[in-house]
């Protein structure tokens, strides 16, 4: 009966309803970061495969015109470096049809035209991470919060007996530092998480500035060589 009373199916159902309550939104916080690490896990797999694999074709010396018509045709939602091509390159090619614009006017509107590309990539890349950071960082608190609450109660009860010994104490400390568990179960993988993606993150941002870098460059020398 004592091992009975001292599991832990029955210490949470014999928390205090705030206690209780505490440890189903911590419990609730860990199953959606969960679901958030598996969909942002996926997506980067997907953001790292697409930069790769856009990168070949880029690089493997095909006419920019015939690359940009492939994209167009069929576009990769999911490739973060063709969308930002495709926004340079149509702007670059729509500054060129209009007449007299100076080259380097032509350039500046290229360079914003992606530079709003990457933030919108960037945007994707970032999302749900500041959730994940809020539950590695909040979750411990609320935890300790509920165990704080639940060993008032304990003690609080204690007022109405007599003698105390531990079998009376143990259970309400013990239910109450299961919701301590629950937090640091909720932080620590958001936390692990957190850090993983928002690292990969600015490795795939590095990348796409770096790459409109050296595709301004091509375009730069491109109109120029036009124009002499």
């Amino acid at each position: 009966m004592q091992a009975d009373q001292m599991s832990m199916w029955h210490l949470i159902s014999g928390a205090s309803v705030l206690v209780q309550l505490v440890m189903l939104t911590l419990l609730t916080a860990s199953i959606v970061s969960w679901v958030m690490i598996f969909q942002r896990s996926s997506f980067m797999r997907s953001a790292k495969s697409s930069l790769d694999d856009f990168e070949d074709r880029f690089w493997s010396g095909v006419d920019l015109s015939q690359l940009y018509r492939q994209v167009t045709g069929s576009p990769d939602e999911d490739s973060g470096l063709e969308q930002i091509f495709r926004a340079g390159f149509k702007e670059f090619s729509r500054m060129r049809q209009q007449s007299g614009v100076d080259p380097d006017a032509i350039m500046d509107a290229v360079q914003r035209s992606m530079r709003v590309a990457i933030s919108r990539e960037e945007e994707k890349l970032e999302q749900h991470l500041p959730f994940l950071a809020t539950v590695g960082s909040t979750s411990p608190y609320v935890g300790l919060f509920g165990t704080v609450w639940g060993i008032m109660n304990s003690f609080r009860g204690l007022a109405t007996v007599q003698q105390a010994t531990l079998a009376t104490v143990a259970p309400g400390i013990a239910e109450a530092l299961i919701a301590t568990a629950i937090g640091l179960f909720a932080a620590i993988p958001a936390v692990v998480a957190y850090n993983r993606f928002s690292a990969r993150s600015e490795m795939l941002i590095g990348r796409y500035y770096t790459f409109a870098e050296e595709f301004s460059s091509i375009l730069h020398r491109r109109v120029h060589s036009r124009d002499e």
